[in-house]
């Protein structure tokens, strides 16, 4: 299984469009090298984006 994907292919196995796997890529500091991702490092960052997305915010007083 390989690890290191284009973003067409990284887009196919994480169920995105190719813009928005690039785009994330950007958002999360997930750097493209060569036209390759490295898929645990992106699948990695993405759940951990969602998880702080779904934690409920606190109100400051």
């Amino acid at each position: 299984m390989a690890i290191h994907l284009t973003p067409t292919e990284l887009a196919r196995e994480a169920g995105l469009e190719r813009r928005d796997v690039i785009r994330k890529c950007c958002e999360l500091g997930v750097p493209i090298f060569q036209g390759r991702i490295d898929k645990t490092l992106f699948l990695s960052q993405l759940r951990e984006q969602v998880a702080v997305s779904r934690q409920p915010q606190t109100a400051s007083v």
